[in-house]
């Protein structure tokens, strides 16, 4: 029996990433110039859960999103302990495109957030209302550059660069301004200001590399917790989750853990060494398309004072090997990305990572 116009709408699309064991899953459809799609994303180590539905309509001049989301992650099994940290809320999005690479945001949204940490103390059972005003040079489906300026919770995570469409002229850039203010239902204040290019050089026979620049810092933040190491989370009125982090997966490949801050630098590179393209090579009862070799490196610090960026001596350097193959399976199309990475730390250990991407 053929499948319904309705059920031939639905369009999945499944990522897995490899070793935090976490599987993100979407479906979407389009009807008539709106956008419906539900998310689930769950970590099998950990145990986080994060679910989202969205509502999006285009317009003659702007696109505007509803989104309702509901997070809560636990902390990881080595710590042996049972807390956990939780955000539920709502946004709305106006994105008014200037022409096809140049676009602006309007971000308004409500973050309830509570906790079982004791550390966390200022940021249980509150509310953060914020704004945020942002800019966009580049491809619209850009999903790194687009959650700077719009949802940071939801972007689809790449490993790498190669499969991502990168404009005008392979740049593409993004700047965001973030206000979270204690009028109406809000308890935190802050002002974020955060920055994001990437650039992609060819190099001839189909070699290329993509340097990709992040930085932020917050000019306002307030100290409600003098007391408390100046490391702390939870010393400034910021919502945990609006501090910048850095990790082995989105940022700093051979890294491990994850490292949160107010001021946060970093850069990376990676150079892509095609070993076939366009073959068709049939293997595994797949239609294999491309596989490129790569090699990365990165380098990067973050801190709770301004401070740390100027001294070297903070600075955390990597670099690794890794692959990105793409191919045809049963009606999809999968993205196959893993790397080897370390950092050059004396007593650090190689990083391997994973991520299979599956479109309809």
């Amino acid at each position: 029996m053929p499948a319904s116009p309705e059920r031939e709408n639905l369009l999945p699309n499944l990522d897995f990433y490899f070793p935090e064991g976490e599987l993100d899953f979407r479906l979407h459809t389009l009807v008539k110039g709106s956008f419906y799609e539900g998310q689930l994303r769950y970590n099998f180590v950990k145990g986080d859960i994060q679910a989202f539905l969205r509502y999006r309509y285009y317009a003659r001049k702007n696109v505007y999103q509803l989104g309702l989301f509901d997070t809560i992650e636990i902390d990881p099994i080595e710590k042996g302990s049972n807390d956990f940290e939780r955000t539920r809320g709502g946004l709305f999005l106006v994105n008014r495109p200037v022409n096809h690479d140049n676009r602006f945001f309007f971000l308004g949204e409500v973050d309830r957030t509570s906790s079982s940490k004791e550390e966390l103390l200022f940021t249980t059972n509150r509310t953060n209302t914020f704004v945020r005003l942002g800019y966009q040079l580049g491809t619209p489906d850009d999903v790194r550059l687009n959650s700077i300026v719009g949802e940071t919770r939801a972007q689809r995570r790449n490993l790498f660069t190669a499969h991502r469409k990168i404009g005008p002229g392979g740049a593409g850039f993004s700047a965001a301004v973030t206000w979270g203010f204690e009028a109406l239902l809000g308890d935190f204040d802050f002002v974020k200001l955060e920055l994001a290019g990437l650039k992609r050089f060819h190099l001839g026979d189909e070699a290329f590399i993509v340097l990709r620049a992040h930085g932020g810092t917050f000019p306002r933040k307030v100290a409600v917790r003098p007391e408390e190491d100046f490391d702390s989370p939870d010393r400034y009125s910021i919502p945990r989750g609006e501090l910048f982090r850095l990790d082995g997966r989105d940022n700093l490949k051979g890294l491990k853990g994850s490292r949160r801050g107010t001021e946060e630098l970093h850069a990376t590179f990676e150079l892509f060494l095609p070993w076939f393209l366009g073959a068709n090579r049939r293997a595994f009862n797949a239609d294999w398309d491309s596989w490129y070799w790569i090699l990365y490196g990165g380098y990067g610090a973050i801190g709770f004072d301004r401070a740390v960026l100027g001294d070297a001596s903070n600075y955390i350097a990597d670099a690794g090997v890794g692959f990105e193959t793409s191919l045809r399976l049963k009606g999809y199309t999968l993205f196959i990305a893993g790397i080897v990475a370390r950092t050059f730390d004396a007593d650090a250990a190689f990083q391997a990572r994973f991520d299979i991407k599956a479109l309809h």
